[in-house]
């Protein structure tokens, strides 16, 4: 059964890998399996067929077969299921890795998130000078954590998992800060990610879309 994804067709990031997309491309360049990708426009996301998909009107979205998925974690931990390549065969270690998904999204992720929006959305409002120290310091207690939890080590619990898959995809949202340098451990962590073939691969499927046309 042919794997179909959607991605933005033209992202807001610009092709730097920060869109959603790039984590389920990303899982499935790790697990080895071909897929398509199915453009949508920001207009298309808030139609009936895409809704259908994606109650919330957001991308990616992840179909095979009859089945039809979306929310990233969902869908990179439905790969990590189905095919061989992201959670390790040891039933505490699989236990362990799935446990790093849901910390990268639920408790990692959301005051990142946060900063974005404070830096980016919100840059304009009175308030923000007063209240971008207050989410940038809950971002490093975060990343204190994290750092402290990772020592010295490659990866997160053993191997390379979802988890990690996850993690560094969610730590990348913090590059423009410049507060991931702050963490050299963490920051070496997101170049090994960086460094993996089928990342490479799978930024640079979504940075062609977002090339600018030739002349």
């Amino acid at each position: 059964m042919t794997i179909t994804i959607t991605a933005f067709e033209r992202s807001p990031d610009g092709g730097q890998g920060l869109a959603r997309d790039t984590r389920v491309r990303w899982a499935l360049e790790e697990v080895g399996q071909p897929y398509e990708v199915r453009l949508v426009s920001f207009r298309a996301m808030k139609e009936p067929a895409h809704l259908a998909l994606h109650p919330f009107g957001q991308i990616p979205t992840y179909e095979e077969g009859d089945l039809a998925l979306f929310e990233t974690g969902a869908i990179v931990f439905h790969i990590a299921e189905r095919y061989a390549g992201l959670l390790p065969k040891d039933a505490n270690a699989r236990a362990r890795a799935i446990t790093w998904i849901f910390a990268a999204l639920n408790t990692v992720e959301p005051p990142i998130l946060e900063l974005s929006t404070a830096r980016i959305l919100e840059s304009d409002k009175p308030w923000t000078k007063e209240r971008l120290p207050l989410v940038e310091d809950r971002v490093r207690n975060r990343l204190h954590q994290l750092s402290d939890r990772l020592g010295d080590a490659d990866w997160l619990d053993g191997g390379f998992s979802a988890g990690d898959l996850i993690m560094v995809s969610v730590l990348l949202r913090l590059r423009s800060s410049g507060i991931l340098n702050e963490f050299p451990n963490l920051s070496d962590y997101v170049a090994r990610g960086e460094a993996r073939p089928a990342y490479k691969r799978a930024f640079a499927a979504q940075a062609a879309i977002n090339k600018p046309p030739a002349g």
